[in-house]
């Protein structure tokens, strides 16, 4: 089988190499943290970040990113997504031309607006491109509980071999080439996560925070065909189904979050007691800016930002929402028009 360098000792790039190893792939990791790197070698855990979840043997860490990358058939991607651009520019002079790179990152750069593929496109141009997102908590897929992603491509026959070299019988990968698409689903469930955390903190009922998924999918969908991306990739694992997973359960990091803010809790505080990214803390300012360059209307994104960046009150933000005019149920009457004037 091929070898795989896995970029990001955090608990998903920890979890990949789980998934990867018992596929048979020869795994190396790059971490930045001596002590997880330490760890992985000698313990067959990574306590830092995937706690209480044994590693298969035949996992190498390192904190070489040519040791990583040498020989590598491809790389996977998985730091924070604000510390991307940084470390790509270094793997640039350890990464051949043409070996291919899967983002599995779900955030937006926070000071551009830019989907981690525009990122990974300026820092490494001869690497063929891939992204992966989907449903997937990374104790879960560690401990090689059944989960399934979407593998997004634009070239076909790569991303047919990608698949092939990652799909398993409890790691599904479904192939696409809508790559904008899945990772906007990837980036968007995290600012949704937050938001149901809040009205779950408030304690405002499961009926809000079904209201705020629905709603926030159609946001979603609205920047997402603006952006040139596809409906059904919304509706699929790394559009609904991610947002589903986030947004129901307290185990995602970002939900997690909004419940401590929705309790009353300050966000440094919140922020200062965890050692992991909650990507959608970076990602909201992001894409409500890109938002309003875009003259879109994403009033839960907003909501979020407000509260996270500009000194919001739950409370406040909730009922200002909640004012709003309801109007037409219109999440897919984009997709409807613009397939109608196609033809």
């Amino acid at each position: 089988m091929a070898r795989v360098g896995i970029v990001g000792g955090g608990a998903f790039g920890t979890a990949m190499c789980c998934v990867l190893r018992r596929h048979g792939h020869d795994v190396r990791l790059w971490a930045r943290e001596a002590e997880v790197v330490a760890a992985i070698n000698r313990d067959r855990i990574n306590p830092t970040f995937l706690p209480g979840v044994p590693l298969p043997d035949g996992i190498a860490a390192t904190q070489d990113l040519a040791a990583a990358a040498s020989e590598a058939a491809f790389v996977l991607l998985a730091p924070p997504a604000q510390y991307t651009r940084a470390l790509t520019a270094r793997l640039r002079a350890h990464l051949p031309a043409g070996v291919p790179v899967i983002t599995c990152s779900k955030g937006m750069e926070r000071d551009t607006g830019a989907l981690m593929s525009q990122v990974i496109g300026e820092t490494l141009p001869e690497a063929p491109l891939a992204a992966l997102s989907g449903p997937s908590f990374a104790a879960e897929i560690a401990s090689e509980r059944p989960a399934g992603v979407t593998l997004a491509c634009a070239d076909p026959v790569l991303g047919a071999w990608l698949e092939g070299e990652i799909d398993g019988p409890r790691f599904r990968a479904y192939l696409t080439d809508d790559v904008v698409g899945t990772q906007l689903g990837g980036v968007m469930k995290n600012v949704l996560a937050i938001a149901c955390g809040i009205v779950t903190g408030r304690r405002l009922g499961n009926s809000m925070r079904a209201m705020l998924v629905a709603r926030g999918l159609a946001e979603t969908v609205d920047l997402g065909l603006a952006l040139g991306a596809r409906l059904e990739t919304f509706l699929g694992l790394s559009g609904i189904g991610d947002i589903d997973l986030s947004c129901n359960s307290p185990q995602s990091r970002n939900m997690s979050l909004g419940i401590a803010l929705g309790e009353g809790r300050e966000l440094a505080e919140v922020l200062a007691g965890r050692i992991t990214v909650q990507e959608g803390v970076h990602s909201a300012s992001a894409v409500a800016a890109l938002a309003q360059r875009l003259g879109i209307d994403m009033p839960i994104t907003a909501m979020v930002d407000r509260l996270l960046n500009r000194g919001a009150t739950p409370d406040d933000e909730i009922e200002r929402l909640l004012a709003l005019p309801s109007g037409v149920e219109r999440a897919v009457v984009p997709w409807l028009r613009r397939a109608a004037a196609a033809g």
